[in-house]
């Protein structure tokens, strides 16, 4: 029985251990307000695009305007797209952007 228990455990332990729903793919956590588990992925920086109204997410077809409260800091220089249900038609949580000169 207790060698069971010891196996058990040692198996358990070789388990790969996947980051938290609130954590981004580095080990940073995502804002509360942003993520409700499955609304928040990196992005490719390609699908980001600057322009003079805001940033423009291609993936969805919005602008999100440079002074909008929705805008965060990706504090690993990748950026990050939460939407509604996580989906690429979904309405913007927040972008993660990396701060300009990362």
């Amino acid at each position: 029985m207790t060698l069971r228990i010891l196996m058990s455990c040692v198996l358990l332990g070789l388990i790969p251990h996947t980051a938290a729903a609130h954590d981004a793919p580095s080990g940073w956590r995502y804002d509360a307000s942003c993520c409700s588990g499955i609304d928040c992925r990196q992005i490719s920086s390609a699908s980001l695009k600057e322009r003079p109204d805001g940033y423009f997410i291609t993936i969805g077809n919005e602008v999100v305007p440079y002074n909008d409260r929705r805008i965060h800091d990706s504090p690993d220089g990748y950026v990050h797209w939460c939407t509604i249900g996580g989906r690429d038609n979904g309405r913007t949580i927040c972008l993660y952007v990396p701060p300009r000169g990362f």
